[in-house]
Formats: C-alpha cells, sequence, structure tokens
C-alpha cells in the first residue's frame, strides 16, 4: 500500500536527490566527482591570492624535523637519557646518533628563517604583493620560513596536504591564506604558478620530490625560468650527485646550470636578485629585437 501524500513528500524532502548539489557533501566525494573537486582545489586558493594581492612567490621547502636549536639540543638531551637508562638497546642508541644529526643542522632553521625575514622586508609591500613566502605550511623548515616572515609583519602562505598522520599547519602563516589540500598534483601546480625562486634547505624524500618536479619543468621549459637554489652545497652534494648525471650523459651539462649554491641567506637572496635584474636585461632585449624586426620593411616576393 502506498504511503499517503503527506508521508510520501517528507520522504521526499529528506530524499539525497532533493539536496542543493553544491551542499551535498555525499554527492561531492562520489568518484564520478573527482573533476569537479580538482577543479574547487585549484580555483579556491587563486581567489584568495587575487583577494590579498599575491602576485609572485618565492617557494621554501626543507625537512619537517629540523627544528630551531634550542629544541633540537632538548630533542638530544632526552635521547641521551633514555639511553643512558637502557646502554644496550641499539635503537635508543640510534636515537642518540640521529638527535645528533638534528643539532647539527638545526643552524639551517635559523637560516631558513632569516631568509624569509630578509625577502619580506625588501619586498612586501601593499598589494600587489611580491617575492610571498610560500611554505607546505608544516613544522621545521617550513615553520621557520613562515616565521621569518611572520617576524617582519608580512603575509606568508601555507600549502597544507591531507596526510595519513594528520598534520597540523605551523602557528606563523597567515591565516587566510593556510590552504588544505587533498591532491597533491593541484598542490604542486600552485607552488609553481606563481614562483620567482625555489629554494631547498636540506631535507628528505618529499624535499626531493619538489626540487625534481621544478628541474623536470625547467629542463623541459614547461614552467617560467626560476633560480633553484639548494641550501647547503656540501648536504646537498652527498645526496645529489649531478655532475655524475652529467658525465654520464643522461643530462646535458647545461642543465648543471639550473642549480644554484647559498650558504647564507644573504647569498640566497643575492642570487635570486641577480636573477631577477638578468631577466629583466633578456625581456628588454627581446623586445627590442622584436620592435626591430617589425619596423624593418618587407621586402617584395614578386614582380
Amino acid at each position: 500500500m502506498a504511503d499517503d501524500p503527506a508521508a510520501n513528500l517528507s520522504k521526499i524532502l529528506q530524499a539525497p536527490s532533493y539536496r542543493v548539489a553544491y551542499k551535498d557533501v555525499d554527492f561531492l566525494v562520489q568518484p564520478e566527482m573527482r573533476a569537479a573537486r580538482i577543479e574547487l582545489e585549484l580555483l579556491k586558493p587563486e581567489l584568495y591570492f587575487q583577494q590579498n594581492g599575491v602576485r609572485s612567490t618565492i617557494v621554501v621547502f626543507g625537512s619537517t624535523r629540523i627544528v630551531e636549536p634550542a629544541e633540537a639540543q632538548r630533542q638530544l638531551d632526552d635521547a641521551e637519557r633514555a639511553a643512558a637508562g637502557s646502554p644496550n638497546d641499539p635503537r635508543l642508541r640510534r636515537e642518540v646518533v640521529l638527535a645528533k644529526q638534528i643539532r647539527e643542522r638545526a643552524h639551517y632553521y635559523t637560516a631558513a628563517r632569516e631568509f624569509a625575514h630578509l625577502v619580506s622586508m625588501a619586498c612586501q609591500g601593499p598589494s600587489p604583493r611580491d617575492y610571498v613566502i610560500v611554505t607546505g605550511g608544516g613544522p621545521g623548515i617550513m615553520e621557520a620560513a613562515n616565521r621569518g616572515a611572520y617576524d617582519a609583519g608580512a603575509k606568508s602562505i601555507g600549502l597544507n596536504i591531507r596526510l595519513p598522520h594528520e598534520q597540523q599547519p605551523n602557528p606563523y602563516i597567515t591565516p587566510n591564506l593556510c590552504f588544505q589540500f587533498h591532491y597533491f598534483a593541484i598542490r604542486k601546480l600552485h607552488f609553481v604558478l606563481r614562483a620567482k625562486a625555489l629554494v631547498a634547505f636540506p631535507g628528505g624524500i618529499g624535499t626531493l620530490d619538489e626540487i625534481f618536479d621544478a628541474l623536470a619543468l625547467r629542463q623541459n621549459g614547461r614552467m617560467q625560468a626560476i633560480p633553484i637554489i639548494l641550501f647547503g652545497r656540501e648536504y646537498w652534494r652527498r645526496v645529489i650527485d649531478f655532475q655524475f648525471l652529467a658525465d654520464q650523459g643522461t643530462i646535458d651539462d647545461e642543465d648543471l646550470d639550473l642549480i644554484h649554491y647559498a650558504e647564507t641567506a644573504t647569498e640566497a637572496w643575492d642570487i635570486i636578485q641577480r636573477w631577477g635584474d638578468g631577466q629583466q636585461k633578456t625581456t628588454k632585449t627581446q623586445d627590442r629585437e622584436l620592435k626591430l624586426t617589425l619596423d624593418q620593411p618587407v621586402e617584395p616576393t614578386g614582380k
């Protein structure tokens, strides 16, 4: 027996099909809606960047595990105390070794903070804003870079990503410029769209992933010309032997010119400034050559 009209109307109003589409989360998370979700992840940050006058960025990557010096020393002290309590535990001895490595690299946290502060003080004024620091939004080196901009009273961006182990954004990002992504590909796109430079501090697989993405795009001319700066020559030359790749013929010698090295915040900033000046001169030369070509009279091709 069919429901009476009043009962049937109640079912109609409660049915998932009757929800307004853009408010229907169950509908939006279906596999068939993936293209729409990707478009939304692309568009949402774009609108916020426009509202905040973000015209160009400098990307900073690096390990989430490199912390400020005081915290690195605290972690080492904790590891040594634990190992002293169980001197025959190889895992605890290993923790001491790793904690010493982190302490030795804690100065990179300070350098990343100094670099971001230097850039933000030099470049960021009222809208439009150029050379805005953008990071992955997490702890470690990313926190240091956002913190440097925060110290300068400047805006900075965090592009957070949903991970199996929940990651909170660091507390130094400009609140309305912190985004959470589901799709790595769209997050990567936003890293490079406005980039004027990429600075990579010592890091692991995630940092390597972003470096090689940028190098592949630059090598193949699929993004704007930017300097890719590896901070800490000794570290990076042990991690990646680019010269070996060139000597094996698997990359061109000219590809080595895509990579720059820096040891201090000032040195990294100088590389970016020189690169920007060089790009402006190249653009002016190209514009002048184009004008001369257009001004030349066209020779008649027929009698």
